[in-house]
Protein backbone atom coordinates (compact mmCIF):
# COMPACT_ATOMS: atom_id res chain seq x y z
CA UNK A 1 0.00 0.00 0.00
CA UNK A 2 2.86 2.38 0.80
CA UNK A 3 4.35 1.80 -2.67
CA UNK A 4 1.00 2.54 -4.28
CA UNK A 5 0.69 5.78 -2.33
CA UNK A 6 4.17 6.83 -3.44
CA UNK A 7 3.40 6.14 -7.09
CA UNK A 8 0.06 7.92 -6.70
CA UNK A 9 1.95 11.00 -5.54
CA UNK A 10 4.52 10.64 -8.35
CA UNK A 11 1.85 10.40 -11.04
CA UNK A 12 0.00 13.51 -9.79
CA UNK A 13 -3.44 12.22 -10.89
CA UNK A 14 -5.09 15.48 -9.87
CA UNK A 15 -3.56 16.90 -13.06
CA UNK A 16 -5.22 14.29 -15.28
CA UNK A 17 -8.32 16.42 -15.81
CA UNK A 18 -6.18 18.28 -18.36
CA UNK A 19 -6.08 15.12 -20.52
CA UNK A 20 -9.58 13.85 -19.68
CA UNK A 21 -11.58 17.02 -20.46
CA UNK A 22 -10.44 17.31 -24.13
CA UNK A 23 -11.48 13.68 -24.76
CA UNK A 24 -14.92 14.43 -23.28
CA UNK A 25 -15.34 17.50 -25.48
CA UNK A 26 -14.22 15.78 -28.70
CA UNK A 27 -16.42 12.76 -28.02
CA UNK A 28 -19.45 14.92 -27.17
CA UNK A 29 -19.12 16.75 -30.50
CA UNK A 30 -18.74 13.45 -32.35
CA UNK A 31 -21.89 12.07 -30.70
CA UNK A 32 -23.89 14.11 -33.19
CA UNK A 33 -22.97 11.43 -35.74
CA UNK A 34 -21.46 8.46 -33.88
CA UNK A 35 -20.61 7.23 -30.41
CA UNK A 36 -18.64 4.05 -29.71
CA UNK A 37 -18.29 3.59 -25.92
CA UNK A 38 -15.32 1.24 -26.13
CA UNK A 39 -13.38 3.65 -28.34
CA UNK A 40 -14.17 6.45 -25.91
CA UNK A 41 -12.77 4.40 -23.00
CA UNK A 42 -9.63 3.54 -24.98
CA UNK A 43 -9.09 7.17 -26.04
CA UNK A 44 -9.50 8.28 -22.43
CA UNK A 45 -7.06 5.64 -21.16
CA UNK A 46 -4.50 6.43 -23.85
CA UNK A 47 -4.67 10.16 -23.21
CA UNK A 48 -4.20 9.70 -19.46
CA UNK A 49 -1.34 7.22 -19.97
CA UNK A 50 0.60 9.67 -22.15
CA UNK A 51 -0.10 12.44 -19.62
CA UNK A 52 1.18 10.20 -16.80
CA UNK A 53 4.34 9.45 -18.77
CA UNK A 54 4.87 13.17 -19.36
CA UNK A 55 4.52 13.95 -15.65
CA UNK A 56 7.08 11.33 -14.67
CA UNK A 57 9.61 12.08 -17.39
CA UNK A 58 9.37 15.80 -16.68
CA UNK A 59 9.96 15.20 -12.97
CA UNK A 60 13.07 13.22 -13.87
CA UNK A 61 14.60 15.81 -16.19
CA UNK A 62 13.64 18.79 -13.99
CA UNK A 63 15.41 16.99 -11.13
CA UNK A 64 18.50 16.23 -13.23
CA UNK A 65 18.70 19.87 -14.35
CA UNK A 66 18.28 21.11 -10.78
CA UNK A 67 15.05 22.98 -11.46
CA UNK A 68 13.12 20.83 -8.97
CA UNK A 69 14.55 20.69 -5.47
CA UNK A 70 13.43 20.23 -1.88
CA UNK A 71 11.91 23.73 -1.76
CA UNK A 72 10.05 23.53 -5.09
CA UNK A 73 6.29 23.84 -5.11
CA UNK A 74 4.10 21.87 -7.49
CA UNK A 75 6.19 18.78 -8.17
CA UNK A 76 5.58 15.41 -6.56
CA UNK A 77 8.74 15.50 -4.46
CA UNK A 78 9.20 11.72 -4.47
CA UNK A 79 12.73 11.99 -5.89
CA UNK A 80 13.76 14.81 -3.55
CA UNK A 81 12.48 12.91 -0.50
CA UNK A 82 14.28 9.73 -1.56
CA UNK A 83 11.04 7.78 -1.98
CA UNK A 84 11.83 6.75 -5.56
CA UNK A 85 15.13 6.97 -7.43
CA UNK A 86 15.43 9.19 -10.52
CA UNK A 87 16.00 6.08 -12.66
CA UNK A 88 12.81 4.48 -11.35
CA UNK A 89 10.81 7.61 -12.16
CA UNK A 90 12.23 7.69 -15.70
CA UNK A 91 11.45 3.99 -16.17
CA UNK A 92 7.91 4.61 -14.93
CA UNK A 93 7.48 7.41 -17.42
CA UNK A 94 8.71 5.32 -20.33
CA UNK A 95 6.42 2.48 -19.24
CA UNK A 96 3.43 4.84 -19.21
CA UNK A 97 4.35 6.00 -22.73
CA UNK A 98 4.53 2.35 -23.85
CA UNK A 99 1.08 1.69 -22.36
CA UNK A 100 -0.31 4.76 -24.10
CA UNK A 101 1.33 3.65 -27.35
CA UNK A 102 -0.14 0.15 -27.07
CA UNK A 103 -3.61 1.59 -26.55
CA UNK A 104 -3.02 3.85 -29.54
CA UNK A 105 -2.16 0.84 -31.71
CA UNK A 106 -5.44 -0.83 -30.76
CA UNK A 107 -7.36 2.31 -31.71
CA UNK A 108 -5.30 2.65 -34.91
CA UNK A 109 -6.35 -0.84 -35.99
CA UNK A 110 -9.93 0.40 -35.98
CA UNK A 111 -9.67 4.10 -36.85
CA UNK A 112 -6.58 4.25 -39.09
CA UNK A 113 -3.06 5.70 -39.21
CA UNK A 114 -3.92 9.33 -38.28
CA UNK A 115 -4.44 8.15 -34.71
CA UNK A 116 -0.94 6.67 -34.69
CA UNK A 117 0.52 9.92 -36.06
CA UNK A 118 -1.16 11.99 -33.34
CA UNK A 119 -0.03 9.52 -30.69
CA UNK A 120 3.60 9.52 -31.78
CA UNK A 121 3.64 13.33 -31.90
CA UNK A 122 2.07 13.50 -28.42
CA UNK A 123 4.63 11.12 -26.90
CA UNK A 124 7.48 13.04 -28.53
CA UNK A 125 6.11 16.35 -27.22
CA UNK A 126 5.68 14.87 -23.73
CA UNK A 127 9.20 13.46 -23.63
CA UNK A 128 11.04 16.41 -25.15
CA UNK A 129 9.04 18.90 -23.11
CA UNK A 130 11.96 18.87 -20.67
CA UNK A 131 14.38 16.33 -22.21
CA UNK A 132 17.39 17.40 -24.25
CA UNK A 133 18.16 18.30 -26.94
CA UNK A 134 14.90 20.23 -27.37
CA UNK A 135 13.86 20.97 -23.73
CA UNK A 136 10.81 22.83 -25.02
CA UNK A 137 9.72 24.09 -21.61
CA UNK A 138 13.16 25.66 -21.12
CA UNK A 139 12.90 27.66 -24.35
CA UNK A 140 9.65 29.55 -23.77
CA UNK A 141 7.57 27.00 -25.69
CA UNK A 142 5.74 25.33 -22.81
CA UNK A 143 2.45 27.16 -23.20
CA UNK A 144 2.43 26.61 -26.96
CA UNK A 145 3.08 22.88 -26.55
CA UNK A 146 0.35 22.28 -23.97
CA UNK A 147 -2.07 24.48 -25.93
CA UNK A 148 -1.59 22.41 -29.06
CA UNK A 149 -1.35 18.92 -27.56
CA UNK A 150 -3.89 19.26 -24.72
CA UNK A 151 -6.24 21.34 -26.81
CA UNK A 152 -6.62 20.72 -30.57
CA UNK A 153 -4.68 17.43 -30.76
CA UNK A 154 -6.71 15.60 -28.11
CA UNK A 155 -10.10 17.13 -29.00
CA UNK A 156 -9.68 16.56 -32.73
CA UNK A 157 -8.18 13.12 -32.08
CA UNK A 158 -11.11 12.06 -29.87
CA UNK A 159 -13.53 13.27 -32.54
CA UNK A 160 -11.66 11.40 -35.27
CA UNK A 161 -11.55 8.19 -33.22
CA UNK A 162 -15.36 8.21 -33.09
CA UNK A 163 -16.18 9.38 -36.62
CA UNK A 164 -13.14 8.62 -38.78
CA UNK A 165 -13.47 12.14 -40.19
CA UNK A 166 -12.11 15.67 -39.74
CA UNK A 167 -14.22 18.73 -39.07
CA UNK A 168 -13.74 22.38 -38.20
CA UNK A 169 -16.06 22.31 -35.16
CA UNK A 170 -13.82 20.17 -32.90
CA UNK A 171 -10.87 22.38 -33.85
CA UNK A 172 -12.68 25.60 -32.94
CA UNK A 173 -14.15 24.03 -29.80
CA UNK A 174 -10.68 22.93 -28.74
CA UNK A 175 -9.37 26.51 -28.62
CA UNK A 176 -10.89 27.53 -25.26
CA UNK A 177 -9.75 24.20 -23.77
CA UNK A 178 -6.23 24.79 -25.03
CA UNK A 179 -6.19 28.38 -23.77
CA UNK A 180 -7.24 27.35 -20.27
CA UNK A 181 -4.76 24.48 -20.01
CA UNK A 182 -2.05 26.91 -21.17
CA UNK A 183 -3.25 29.26 -18.42
CA UNK A 184 -2.67 26.49 -15.87
CA UNK A 185 0.94 26.12 -17.01
CA UNK A 186 1.43 29.88 -17.19
CA UNK A 187 0.21 30.26 -13.60
CA UNK A 188 2.73 27.58 -12.65
CA UNK A 189 5.49 29.45 -14.45
CA UNK A 190 4.60 32.81 -12.89
CA UNK A 191 4.88 31.17 -9.47
CA UNK A 192 8.30 29.77 -10.40
CA UNK A 193 9.81 32.84 -12.10
CA UNK A 194 12.71 33.32 -9.69
CA UNK A 195 13.53 29.61 -9.32
CA UNK A 196 13.38 29.08 -13.09
CA UNK A 197 15.66 32.03 -13.79
CA UNK A 198 18.24 30.68 -11.34
CA UNK A 199 18.29 27.36 -13.25
CA UNK A 200 18.14 28.80 -16.80
CA UNK A 201 14.60 27.59 -17.42
CA UNK A 202 13.40 30.38 -19.67
CA UNK A 203 9.62 30.13 -19.67
CA UNK A 204 7.51 32.97 -21.08
CA UNK A 205 6.98 34.22 -17.53
CA UNK A 206 10.70 34.07 -16.73
CA UNK A 207 11.55 35.88 -19.95
CA UNK A 208 8.92 38.61 -19.69
CA UNK A 209 8.60 39.02 -15.94
CA UNK A 210 5.70 40.75 -14.32
CA UNK A 211 3.46 42.58 -15.14
CA UNK A 212 3.73 41.37 -18.75
CA UNK A 213 3.27 37.76 -17.60
CA UNK A 214 0.11 38.87 -15.79
CA UNK A 215 -1.31 40.28 -19.04
CA UNK A 216 -0.56 36.99 -20.77
CA UNK A 217 -2.40 35.15 -18.01
CA UNK A 218 -5.44 37.42 -18.40
CA UNK A 219 -5.49 36.83 -22.17
CA UNK A 220 -5.31 33.05 -21.74
CA UNK A 221 -8.01 33.02 -19.06
CA UNK A 222 -10.53 35.23 -20.78
CA UNK A 223 -9.77 34.35 -24.40
CA UNK A 224 -11.65 31.06 -24.15
CA UNK A 225 -14.88 32.84 -23.23
CA UNK A 226 -14.54 35.10 -26.26
CA UNK A 227 -14.16 32.02 -28.48
CA UNK A 228 -17.29 30.41 -27.01
CA UNK A 229 -19.37 33.54 -27.57
CA UNK A 230 -18.01 33.95 -31.11
CA UNK A 231 -18.76 30.29 -31.96
CA UNK A 232 -22.42 30.70 -31.00
CA UNK A 233 -22.88 34.13 -32.58
CA UNK A 234 -21.70 32.94 -36.00
CA UNK A 235 -23.67 29.70 -35.71
CA UNK A 236 -20.64 27.40 -35.67
CA UNK A 237 -21.66 25.81 -32.37
CA UNK A 238 -25.04 25.27 -30.62
CA UNK A 239 -26.15 27.81 -28.03
CA UNK A 240 -26.22 25.34 -25.05
CA UNK A 241 -22.42 25.69 -24.83
CA UNK A 242 -23.04 29.19 -23.45
CA UNK A 243 -23.53 27.40 -20.14
CA UNK A 244 -19.75 27.78 -19.81
CA UNK A 245 -20.31 31.51 -19.18
CA UNK A 246 -21.53 30.56 -15.71
CA UNK A 247 -17.87 30.15 -14.80
CA UNK A 248 -16.86 33.64 -15.96
CA UNK A 249 -17.17 35.17 -12.46
CA UNK A 250 -14.80 32.47 -11.19
CA UNK A 251 -12.32 33.34 -13.92
CA UNK A 252 -12.49 37.04 -13.04
CA UNK A 253 -11.83 36.28 -9.36
CA UNK A 254 -8.84 34.09 -10.28
CA UNK A 255 -7.42 36.82 -12.53
CA UNK A 256 -7.80 39.39 -9.76
CA UNK A 257 -6.08 37.07 -7.28
CA UNK A 258 -3.22 36.38 -9.70
CA UNK A 259 -2.48 40.02 -10.41
CA UNK A 260 -2.41 40.79 -6.67
CA UNK A 261 -0.43 37.72 -5.52
CA UNK A 262 3.30 38.03 -5.01
CA UNK A 263 4.38 35.06 -2.90
CA UNK A 264 4.88 31.62 -4.51
CA UNK A 265 2.41 30.08 -2.04
CA UNK A 266 -0.33 32.55 -2.96
CA UNK A 267 0.39 31.92 -6.63
CA UNK A 268 0.24 28.17 -5.97
CA UNK A 269 -3.36 28.68 -4.84
CA UNK A 270 -4.06 30.59 -8.07
CA UNK A 271 -2.63 27.63 -9.99
CA UNK A 272 -4.93 25.17 -8.20
CA UNK A 273 -7.98 27.35 -8.84
CA UNK A 274 -7.07 27.72 -12.51
CA UNK A 275 -6.89 23.93 -12.85
CA UNK A 276 -10.29 23.67 -11.16
CA UNK A 277 -11.73 26.24 -13.57
CA UNK A 278 -10.39 24.26 -16.54
CA UNK A 279 -12.16 21.15 -15.25
CA UNK A 280 -15.51 22.89 -14.63
CA UNK A 281 -15.42 24.93 -17.83
CA UNK A 282 -14.47 21.89 -19.94
CA UNK A 283 -17.14 19.71 -18.33
CA UNK A 284 -19.79 22.33 -19.03
CA UNK A 285 -18.57 22.71 -22.61
CA UNK A 286 -18.89 18.95 -23.14
CA UNK A 287 -22.31 19.03 -21.44
CA UNK A 288 -23.43 21.84 -23.73
CA UNK A 289 -22.55 19.83 -26.82
CA UNK A 290 -24.18 16.71 -25.33
CA UNK A 291 -27.40 18.62 -24.59
CA UNK A 292 -27.41 19.85 -28.18
CA UNK A 293 -27.16 16.23 -29.37
CA UNK A 294 -29.91 15.00 -27.04
CA UNK A 295 -32.28 17.82 -28.01
CA UNK A 296 -31.52 17.72 -31.71
CA UNK A 297 -30.07 21.24 -31.79
CA UNK A 298 -26.76 20.23 -33.34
Amino acid sequence: MKTLRIWFAALRPISFTASVIPVLVGTAIAATDEFHPWLFVLALAGSVAIHAGTNLVNDYFDHVKGTDNEESLGQSGVIQRGLLSPGTILAGGVTAFVVGGAIGLVITAYAGWPVLALGVASVAAGYFYTASPFSLAYRGLGEAVVFVFMGPVIVIGAYYVQTGAWDWLPFVASLPIGLLVAAILHANNIRDIENDRRHNKWTLAALAGRPIADYEFIALMLGGYAVVVAMTLVGTAPWPILITLLTLPIAVRIVRAETQARSPRRLNLVLARTAGLHMIFGSLLALGFAVAVWTGMS
